[in-house]
């Protein structure tokens, strides 16, 4: 039980009075009227604290059955109060870490109600995480006394990667696929058999097939039939994503491999949405995990289920001994996406000596993640005076200029290039994956 500010002003307001009573009455007398009213003050804040407890709301917390990392994720709690109108505070003990948007609710519950409160969590950390017990405050009628109490509702939460994105994601590709948003097909452009189609002007002559038009029975001046093509279904997407030394730094709040990750499940989450097998394989010194290529949106669910409880280490990466051993499990041609970062000319020689392995047997493709930082340096700090800020543009430029340099080196081997900031990088990966199956590079 605790005193609200009205006990507080009661109390105060009986001691600046005793001064004024002194003048008509003693001052003894005074004195044990303020004491008595102070007493009344405090036995009326403990008999509104008793009544309060026979007066309880209930509350219930509803929250996903797996939050998203980098994402706002909303938690419901259901307030309600059977017998009379009830001020309270609430508190959650959510995990620590996390960020939230309202650490306490504070409302009015009208009597034989339920009321509704919503706050968002958001985890910077995948894993599992404990969550305690609901800390309440409920104001007495007479508002002189808080009746504080504890709501049992401890579990296990565990944040997974950006389940929220894949969803979007999902549905976008869906819509492409049903042609919401498909863009029309296109002669020449991939290799498997789609429809075939009245001739138009401008068309390609050697679509033309001359087979099907010769079967084909109709008067004089019927046009001829083209064959539509459309992107090779059915091909091998495989991932490596590093989890080595330069996927630990954090980007906008996450870490790099977090960004890295979501990416990695985005592009799979696409590659089967395409008809394609998937497989990854997660690398630091060594082959940290390999799971092979499967179609299906089933395995999905495998690879979230897999890849959500790995972390980044503190180990420079091995891009060398990555790339053989995906060689010595991958035969067949395919689509080779190597996730990682690299720093400048020089330590991305490794990453060039690797990667150029690959070509022309496989089609590689580097995906770098950048720190939107950098190129906001490079572009504000010019505006700024004095040299810090000097000093802190001319390296950022620099680090942007050796990146350029290596990535130069890089497309020269015939490796498919993609640096973009890590927190835009799924949808350009995913735009540029869905360039490759349409141009048909592979």
């Amino acid at each position: 039980m605790l005193p609200s500010r009205r006990v507080y002003f009661l109390l105060i307001l009986g001691i600046a009075i005793a001064p004024t009573l002194a003048f008509f009455v003693s001052i003894p007398a005074s004195l044990l009227i303020t004491l008595l009213f102070d007493l009344m003050v405090l036995g009326l804040m403990v008999v509104d604290g008793l009544q309060v407890r026979r007066q309880e709301v209930q509350i219930t917390r509803e929250l996903p059955t797996r939050l998203s990392i980098g994402r706002d994720n909303p938690v419901l709690l259901k307030v309600k109060s059977d017998k009379t109108n009830a001020v309270i505070q609430i508190r959650d003990d959510y995990p620590t870490g996390f960020a939230v948007s309202a650490p306490v609710l504070r409302t009015t519950v009208f009597s034989n109600s339920t009321q509704e409160l919503t706050y968002t969590v958001h985890p910077t950390q995948r894993g599992e995480f404990s969550w305690g017990d609901i800390q309440l405050r409920q104001l007495g009628a007479w508002g002189l006394a808080w009746d504080e109490r504890k709501i049992l509702q401890s579990l296990k939460v565990k944040v997974y990667p950006d389940l929220v994105g894949l969803r979007s994601l999902s549905i976008r590709l869906t819509l492409q696929s049903t042609g919401v948003n498909r863009q029309s097909r296109q002669l020449g452009l991939g290799t498997e058999f789609a429809e075939l189609r009245n001739y138009r002007t401008g068309d390609d002559l050697r679509f033309i097939d001359w087979k099907a038009t010769a079967r084909r029975v109709g008067a004089y001046g019927t046009p001829p039939l083209v064959k539509v093509l459309q992107p090779e279904q059915e091909q091998t997407l495989l991932i490596l994503l590093d989890r080595g030394r330069l996927m630990t730094g954090r980007v906008q709040g996450l870490q790099r491999f977090d960004w890295g990750l979501n990416s990695t499940l985005s592009l799979a989450l696409a590659g089967l949405h395409r008809g394609d097998r998937v497989g990854v394989g997660v690398f630091d010194r060594q082959m940290h995990i390999w799971i092979p290529p499967e179609r299906g949106q089933h395995h999905l669910s495998h690879l979230i289920d897999r890849l959500t409880p790995i972390q980044p280490v503190l180990l420079e990466s091995d891009y060398v001994g990555a790339v053989t051993h995906f060689v010595q499990q991958q035969t067949r041609r395919c689509l080779v996406v190597v996730m990682t970062d690299l720093v400048d000319v020089t330590a991305s020689a490794e990453l060039l000596a690797a990667v150029s392995r690959l070509t022309p047997r496989y089609l590689p493709f580097c995906v770098t993640l950048r720190d939107p930082q950098v190129d906001l340096l490079a572009q504000i700090a010019a505006l700024e005076d004095g040299v810090t800020d000097a000093y802190t543009r001319a390296v950022a430029l620099d680090l942007l200029a050796q990146r350029k340099v290596a990535f130069a080196q890089i497309k020269q081997k015939g490796v498919l290039v993609l640096d973009a900031p890590a927190n835009q990088m799924t949808d350009q990966l995913v735009d540029k994956y869905l360039h490759i199956k349409a141009r048909n590079l592979l």
